[in-house]
């Protein structure tokens, strides 16, 4: 074997003649693949199950590369012979193919799970499991539908677990986002029992592992379970940018389940353990195309056996004692996820105010004894943007909320310059410092650059709701597209602390003596942090919050938007106290991302987008904007975000 060093310093070894196993040209219904092994040792031998393709063929009138399940035996883990079709279709539900066996020897019974093909052309309404059962593995006894909705990949764990029959399966894989799920029966059975399953799908989120990063990425099972000391190691595929085809990233993960509650993950990694980058991943059927399908232990190394681009069988192994360890390292909490309000959207338009019938989004926040007051940006339908006001006592629920605007645009360069056209002020940040509330806030006119402005009020007039704001001043260079305006809420090192977002996809931070801006003095910037290319901050990021202060750092949250699919999600980072340009961390996955339907669908898909967060009663809670349309809330553990963003991975 070849050493090949894969990520996390952990040593992956490609055996020396991959692809190990391909198509027979001989036989015509291999001729074009032999891909998707599937290992087993019983009975003193090991046995690869196999997905075999056709030479194009004419089935049910279709012509088609045709998939059956194929079988080969050997004396050690890496030559085959002996190749014969193991699993031909026979009923209508899979009359178009059976694809990817999983193979799992239980009860002196082989069961064999694999993807059934109903119709042509394949699609989410007739791609489901089925189960074949043999006591041999020379002839098929019986066979069964098993998922009356979308799904592949279904494996059988090796053992009971709680004295249930356990399996792990990909649920809407051809109507993503995918779902790997856990499902336990108390006989065979029940396995392929219709009623059990409606129950089943009617509760799927119960079921959920969530092995999925980012929403943009899908995961699918790939090897029967393997047990070891430390819990259910679990090997499966996960690919990076699913939705944008030119993009995607194949790679192939572990996790780490517990043993008596595999619902439970104890580690999962964060990157690829094995991603394509040999000639033989790269080149075939579908290029750069590798797929996990069986895995097996032996003398404390572990062997993957994958599929490469759709058309053969390569295998790589690595210590299966150093992939644990590095698992039980791995803090799972590294990126935890805020919890959204059940009775979200909090903030919607009303018909019946003009000014914000359109949409109420965007919202900035401030803590004063004991009431949060969330400035949120109303829209009407002439696209005039103004700010409302909402107040909550418990962080929650709205308890008041005003008749009519908090702040209109009053001067030209937030006024309206073409009818219809966007203007007004937009995305207020809200700052106490002394007995005064600085508000930054976007203001555009809809012909000029975007400009950060800025007002004050005294907190007594705010909240006794008298809106004696000052005039607004324009702090950013009117040259350049600014946005995303935050003022830090003290002094550092005797000067006053801004960051925004300055004509880049950056976040610039400046440092400014006083807060007149007179003579025309702008910011214009000190220090940026960069968008990270590759990940889910990689087209542009931008402030959201005040800064917080906390006894490791300053917390920030922002937003990040992805090149690769352009949904707006949010993370965190910490910068220190003393020295607000020095980075501490930052989060490697977000803490939200457009999930729900209002955070999907609106003004703009696809984004979640606070600009204000307070921490009361222990509890960080974040207000944002879903799709530019409402107002949502969310909350996590601060001290669970800071702690994950003191830890570093390479």
């Amino acid at each position: 074997m070849s050493v090949s060093l894969r990520f996390y310093m952990l040593n992956v070894q490609n055996y020396l003649v991959n692809p190990f196993f391909g198509p027979n040209l001989k036989n015509t219904w291999e001729k074009m693949a032999a891909f998707n092994g599937n290992i087993l040792k019983a009975n003193n031998k090991y046995y690869l199950f196999y997905r075999a393709l056709s030479d194009l063929t004419v089935i049910n009138g279709k012509k088609l590369h045709f998939s059956t399940i194929g079988i080969a035996e050997g004396k050690n883990k890496y030559n085959f012979l002996n190749r014969r079709q193991l699993i031909i279709p026979e009923q209508p539900w899979e009359k178009f193919g059976c694809e990817d066996p999983r193979v799992t020897k239980i009860d002196d019974k082989f069961l064999i799970f694999y993807t059934a093909i109903g119709g042509y052309p394949p699609s989410a309404d007739n791609i489901k499991i089925a189960l074949a059962i043999t006591d041999n593995v020379e002839h098929i006894h019986e066979r069964h539908l098993v998922t009356p909705f979308n799904a592949k990949a279904m494996a059988l764990f090796p053992k009971k677990i709680n004295n249930k029959y356990t399996a792990v399966l990909s649920v809407n894989t051809d109507s993503p986002p995918a779902k790997i799920c856990l499902a336990t029966f108390d006989s065979i059975e029940e396995i392929w029992s219709e009623q059990y399953w409606k129950k089943w799908y009617s509760e799927i989120d119960k079921h959920e592992l969530p092995f999925a990063r980012l929403t943009s990425d899908q995961v699918e099972v790939g090897a029967v379970p393997l047990e070891t000391k430390e819990g259910w190691l679990i090997i499966y595929s996960h690919i990076q940018n699913y939705y944008n085809r030119g993009n995607r990233i194949f790679g192939i993960e572990a996790a780490l389940l517990d043993k008596e509650n595999p619902l439970k993950i104890i580690s999962q990694t964060k990157k690829p353990l094995i991603a394509p980058q040999e000639l033989y991943e790269l080149q075939g059927m579908i290029p750069g195309v590798i797929f996990p399908s069986g895995a097996i232990i032996e003398d404390d190394q572990l062997y993957i056996y994958y599929g490469v681009a759709d058309t053969s069988c390569a295998l790589s192994s690595c210590s299966l004692s150093e992939l644990l360890k590095m698992l039980l390292q791995i803090n799972f909490g590294l990126s935890p996820r805020l919890s959204r309000f059940k009775k979200n959207p909090v903030i919607t338009p009303i018909d019946g105010h003009p000014w914000e019938a359109k949409a109420t989004f965007n919202p900035g926040a401030i803590l004063i004894e004991n009431n949060i007051y969330i400035v949120y940006r109303a829209m009407s339908f002439d696209n005039t943007s103004v700010f409302g006001l909402a107040v909550s006592d418990d962080g929650f629920n709205i308890k008041e909320r005003l008749s009519e605007p908090i702040y209109s645009p009053r001067f030209p360069f937030e006024g309206k310059t073409k009818p219809g056209g966007n203007s007004g002020c937009e995305d207020a940040r809200l700052t106490r410092i002394g007995n005064e509330i600085y508000m930054c806030y976007t203001a555009y006119n809809g012909s000029e650059k975007p400009k950060i402005a800025m007002s004050s009020i005294m907190i007594s007039d705010f909240i006794n709701y008298r809106w004696n704001w000052s005039s607004p001043i324009i702090i950013s260079n009117p040259n350049i597209d600014d946005k995303d305006g935050v003022l830090l809420p003290e002094k550092v090192n005797g000067k006053f602390v801004f960051f925004h977002r300055s004509g880049g996809r950056g976040i610039i931070i400046d440092y400014v003596d006083d807060l007149e801006f007179g003579a025309g003095r702008t910011l214009e910037g000190e220090i940026c942090i960069n968008v990270r290319e590759n990940s889910w901050d990689s087209a542009k990021i931008g402030i959201s919050n005040v800064p917080l202060k906390t006894e490791k750092g300053w917390l920030v949250l922002y937003h990040g938007v992805s090149k690769y699919d352009n949904h707006y999600r949010v993370g965190a980072m910490l910068f220190e106290l003393k020295q607000p340009t020095h980075l501490i961390g930052r989060s490697l996955f977000p803490l939200l991302e457009p999930e729900m339907v209002y955070e999907k669908i609106g003004q703009v898909h696809n984004v979640v987008f606070p600009c204000g967060a307070v921490v009361k009663d222990n509890l960080l809670f974040v207000y944002y904007g879903g799709a530019d349309d409402v107002v949502g809330i969310a909350t996590g553990n601060i001290k669970d975000i800071i702690d994950s963003l003191l830890v570093k991975i390479e």
